[in-house]
């Protein structure tokens, strides 16, 4: 059983308009991203009650510290006094990294099919590369450890994971599941409801 945890994907990128595979590329948030970190501060605010009864934690990358920071600022906390967690990071893509399919496909024909039938324990080339299950168990330990009310701020491939992990939906599901960087997750006890 989970204690109380809402999940928020970063705000909007520009490789996330290019449909870029982002993984572990250091990229920043965009104006849209943002305003939907503010939105979704703004939510929160409204569904918490007190802040200091909440763990905030991020992955380290700077648009999921962008959106933990936007989302305090917009709270009326500091947006600095959070900490951040490695194992909360997106998988690698390895060498696809900053790449679109379509460029994929036009300096590698048919490199990309393979992912297609089982996008869930496809692992890319490179070195560092991940499939999903491999993030998954990477991920599996921090959310086995919560112990307290908190506000994590992740990516789009954790938060694919936890659909597995606490519901057990299907590779396939998980795998093709949209995760809107406009809402916010909540994970109590063994549910997962979107805000």
């Amino acid at each position: 059983m989970y204690p109380l945890v809402y999940i928020a994907r970063h705000g909007q990128t520009q490789w996330n308009t290019e449909r870029r595979l982002q993984g572990q590329a250091d990229t920043d948030i965009n104006e849209l991203g943002r305003l939907q970190a503010t939105g979704n501060g703004r939510r929160l605010a409204g569904l918490i009650g007190k802040a200091e009864d909440f763990d905030f934690v991020a992955s380290p990358m700077r648009r999921t510290r962008e959106t933990m920071e936007l989302m305090r600022e917009a709270m009326g906390l500091d947006p600095l006094a959070y900490r951040i967690d490695a194992r909360l990071v997106e998988l690698s893509f390895g060498d696809w990294q900053g790449f679109t399919f379509r460029e994929l496909e036009a300096r590698h024909p048919g490199s990309t099919h393979g992912r297609r039938g089982a996008k869930w324990d496809f692992q890319p080339p490179g070195k560092g590369a991940e499939s999903y299950e491999m993030l998954l168990e990477r991920i599996k330990p921090w959310f086995d450890a919560l112990d307290r009310q908190t506000v994590c701020v992740t990516h789009g491939g954790v938060m694919r994971c936890l659909f597995r992990i606490v519901e057990g939906v299907s590779k396939q599901e998980a795998a093709s599941l949209e995760i809107p960087q406009d809402r916010l997750l909540r994970l109590e006890g063994l549910s997962l409801e979107w805000l």
